[in-house]
């Protein structure tokens, strides 16, 4: 009997989602999808062994990274000061957003390369123009294909400092022989694009959307291989944005750039209470919450609505917090407060279109909560600042007293926090009716 040989010399990748073996299939074992299984060298064939050279720690110098500053403060202030040289930046969020909007006003001093797949020169030189910058540091293609992207920069590299992808998902490869925007094709464009970056010294920031499946086109598959991962969110119909930060080699992770958008495009905002009403209508189910983003003090408020239900399994509507802390809150306030929340539906949103993160808003969710179920309003000058346990205590949470002292400084007269409450329980005495 003739055993077969098996070829390990080659593999057979997956071109829709990068699946890999060393047999063809018609059909992907991990996809499903047909035809996808394209034959491809292994990495290494016919190399010889490369012996490692292992160098002290000590002995290995620090090199002086220069930073480029865009001059808008709340976007360097996420970076950590600035643009790395040779720095690769994935920026990401739904369609429409305001990622380009952004990064126009952000890079308006720098030479930049633009390239664009999906809108034309003359939607792109409109949006420009509407964020009053200086159209002549901006240089527009629309040639998706990278190694014809990658051969014009080489002849002009003095000229420029960034080169902008919008997006990631229009451009392909001429060597991967797959479809634009699947897993494959968006890994051999980005690794070619950070390999010119950072032996040229240029900044590389890169547009990749959001899909509400979680797709594989979506940026998730590629940040492990940028430096630096930035998410704006808000509502598209809502004037406020928050730029966050997932991952940064060069900087802080905790820090979150805040923006407005207007006619002229996306507006610094540097007031912590720019999110609040500045009307003083006194409501039930309303509370103002002061959370800590990276090192800054900022408050929200949180309107809830709790009303009878007449189904069998009560509603609960959840916007800007996670649902899952909605329920254990309710959980918590059935248990020591005794309130039949299961007789309600129970909507709960945060003002602006905006999520909050931080467990120190627990307490002032539950506070709305329970204003909300009793009629009972706080006054406007309330703020509230802890988490809450299972047990119902309310614990203090990271940088309580600088939040306290921004109350404080902001004319909150009644602050709640674990300095003056150790329980859920005390915030029901001090509501009252108006």
């Amino acid at each position: 009997m003739v055993k077969q040989k098996i070829n390990l010399k080659a593999q057979f990748i997956c071109s829709s989602c990068g699946y890999s073996s060393v047999s063809w299939y018609g059909k992907c074992p991990s996809c499903g999808e047909w035809n996808t299984m394209i034959k491809e060298g292994v990495v290494g064939d016919g190399e010889g062994i490369k012996q490692a050279k292992f160098i002290p720690l000590a002995k290995i110098n620090v090199l002086e990274r220069r930073r480029k500053r865009t001059e808008i403060f709340e976007f360097d202030r996420v970076l950590g000061g600035g643009f790395i040289l040779g720095e690769t930046v994935l920026l990401s969020g739904e369609p429409g957003v305001g990622k380009s909007t952004l990064l126009f006003k952000c890079l308006s001093n720098l030479k930049t390369i633009y390239i664009s797949g999906e809108e034309s020169a003359e939607q792109i030189k409109e949006r420009a123009e509407r964020t009053n910058i200086n159209l002549n540091n901006y240089f527009f293609s629309d040639e998706v294909q990278i190694e014809g992207v990658l051969d014009a920069l080489k002849k002009n590299i003095s000229h420029f400092d960034a080169l902008v992808i919008d997006s990631i998902q229009t451009v392909y490869s001429k060597d991967i022989p797959a479809v634009v925007g699947s897993l494959s094709q968006l890994k051999e464009v980005l690794n070619k694009l950070i390999n010119f970056a950072k032996k040229n010294n240029l900044i590389l920031i890169v547009i990749g959307h959001i899909t509400k499946e979680g797709e594989i086109a979506g940026p998730k598959t590629l940040e492990h291989l940028v430096d630096c991962v930035l998410y704006l969110e808000g509502e598209r119909f809502s004037n406020f944005r928050l730029l966050r930060v997932s991952k940064n080699r060069f900087g802080p992770t905790d820090e979150v750039g805040i923006f407005e958008m207007k006619e002229e495009g996306l507006v610094e905002v540097e007031k912590p209470t720019a999110f609040l009403d500045s009307s003083k209508n006194i409501a039930s189910g309303k509370a103002t919450v002061g959370v800590v983003e990276g090192t800054r003090p900022l408050f929200f408020e949180v309107q809830s609505l709790v009303v009878p239900t007449v189904l069998a399994f009560p509603r609960r509507v959840v916007k800007g917090v996670d649902y899952n802390k909605i329920l254990l809150l309710l959980a918590v306030i059935r248990k020591n407060l005794n309130l039949p929340v299961d007789r309600f539906d129970v909507y709960v949103n945060v003002v602006g279109g905006i999520s909050i993160k931080s467990t120190a808003a627990d307490l002032g969710v539950a506070a709305s909560l329970v204003s909300s179920m009793k009629n009972l309003p706080f006054p406007n000058s309330s703020a509230f600042i802890g988490e809450i346990g299972l047990l119902g205590e309310v614990r203090k949470v990271f940088y309580e007293d600088k939040i306290i002292k921004e109350c404080q400084r902001f004319g909150f007269s009644k602050i709640y926090s674990s300095k003056n409450i150790q329980s859920i329980n005390q915030i029901i005495p001090n509501t009252r009716r108006v």
